[in-house]
């Protein structure tokens, strides 16, 4: 060893040898400097942080070179036509053969979003929902609650009706510390009270104005009490959920395809719990889910119970799970660390639960910090979640869609909400309406790149004689 110390030969020889087994060990998507080495064994994921549905736990860094530009801006219109970002391109690509066996008529797309307020508005995701169904056929509108959880619960494209005070609602929220039967989309409304009623009526124009199949999720349970399915104003079913231990129920009507109003009742003898109906059409086409909760973060679903989360998410059999979170992560004061382990956890089960499905992570959106009156800072901790959100998603073979980016960077929240007509909310949160469209749009955009265009009708042609 004294030797090989004193030789100079040596010496470049054993560098470059070093040099040279670490670059083959590495990604080519590398470039950040390495982490310190670790035994073989350490990469198996810790007994905290779960693997990926490979069952191995990606630890190398991910090089992030920021989305890629797919098209001009608009003059005198916000936000960037961005793509997704993602490990090798193909990240769509279940999405994109399931849109193709719809087009060719032969079964249906899947589409699930979760997420916080920008999806509970169901404004973005309904114009994804209206160009994809307007291309690929209609199969319905979704899930959807029958009783308004909140005042200003809505879907574009259903109209929900309910003697609202007649019902308990029950969300993921931060205070929330038990595990709860909260169901897919992480809410539930309940009531003992006889004719406590909710109901879902297709829409009168535009996309959604059929259905032929109504599949309502509710929970059986000790002490359960009954409730009448009323569908056009006939009542199907009288449905007992008395059990005697806590599970899944559900009750499925077909009829024929048309317009159509479902009605839940409730009758005397107990609590009845509902976690919401999907309304559909047994024909080839596109169905959005959209289950989104103003205030949530993803570590919630941590907090729903893991047999219902993955049954109901199962059934659903989507084809793109989308998790758009950050905007309110934003502003806590977890350690970063630990919001990456909480994310790999949740990511790791839609993985595992649906593994032929597409998945998506979208990042925070632009929320600067008020300084005063007139001036806004950014927000140091958005650019970490983002960073982190990216990771996650090329680990776990995810794409990823940056809001930021999207709006036009840092602080780009303050010039939509300057501009007029307004783009953004005077809160610097959310967007208008107007705004939310746009993010439509750009996000279709970015979902659909690589699918090949729709065949163009040859209208000069000359007729064979």
């Amino acid at each position: 060893m004294k030797e090989l110390r004193s030789s100079p030969i040596a010496i470049v020889l054993l560098g470059v040898a070093i040099v040279v087994a670490w670059t083959l060990g590495q990604e080519p998507v590398t470039g950040q400097a390495p982490a310190e080495p670790e035994p073989q064994a350490a990469v198996t994921a810790p007994a905290d942080v779960p693997v990926t549905t490979s069952g191995r736990y990606i630890a190398e860094p991910v090089l992030r070179e920021g989305p890629r530009v797919l098209a001009p801006a608009l003059p005198d219109v916000p936000g960037v036509n961005i793509a997704l970002e993602d490990r090798d391109g193909q990240s769509m690509a279940k999405l994109h053969a399931a849109l193709q066996r719809a087009e060719r008529g032969e079964g249906q797309a899947r589409l699930l979003f979760f997420g916080a307020s920008h999806v509970a508005s169901d404004l973005f995701t309904g114009v994804i929902r209206q160009k994809l169904q307007e291309r690929f056929g209609d199969a319905g509108h979704g899930f959807v609650l029958p009783v308004h959880p909140w005042r200003r619960y809505r879907h574009l494209g259903v109209n929900i009706e309910s003697n609202h005070g007649r019902w308990n609602s029950t969300k993921v929220r931060t205070l929330t510390t038990d595990v709860d039967h909260f169901g897919l989309a992480g809410v539930f409304v309940e009531s003992d009270q006889a004719g406590a009623f909710g109901m879902v009526s297709t829409a009168r124009n535009g996309v959604g104005q059929n259905a032929s199949l109504f599949d309502l999720y509710y929970l059986k349970q000790p002490g359960g009490g009954d409730f009448d399915v009323i569908i056009d104003g006939r009542r199907q079913e009288r449905v007992s959920t008395q059990a005697a231990s806590r599970g899944t129920g559900y009750a499925t009507y077909r009829v024929p395809d048309g317009p159509h109003r479902f009605k839940v009742q409730v009758r005397r003898g107990g609590n009845v719990r509902l976690f919401g109906v999907a309304v559909e059409r047994q024909n080839p086409g596109v169905i959005v889910d959209t289950v989104g909760i103003n205030g949530s973060r993803a570590r919630y679903h941590l907090m729903w119970e893991d047999q219902m989360y993955r049954e109901h998410l199962a059934r659903r059999n989507p084809d793109l799970v989308v998790l758009a979170y950050g905007t309110n992560e934003s502003g806590d004061d977890l350690p970063i660390e630990r919001y990456e382990e909480q994310l790999n956890q949740v990511v790791s089960r839609v993985r595992e639960t649906v593994p032929n499905a597409s998945c998506l992570l979208i990042g925070p959106s632009d929320r600067p910090v008020r300084v005063n009156d007139e001036t806004y800072e950014d927000r140091p901790r958005t650019a970490m979640l983002i960073e982190v959100q990216h990771r996650v998603a090329v680990q776990q073979g995810c794409a990823f869609f940056d809001l930021v980016s999207f709006s036009g960077g840092p602080l780009s929240m303050t010039d939509w909400v300057a501009m007029q007509p307004r783009y953004g909310q005077p809160d610097h949160i959310h967007y208008t309406r107007r705004g939310y469209l746009r993010l439509g749009e750009v996000l279709h955009n970015a979902l659909m790149e690589g699918y090949p265009a729709p065949v163009a009708e040859n209208t000069d042609a000359t007729p064979a004689p």
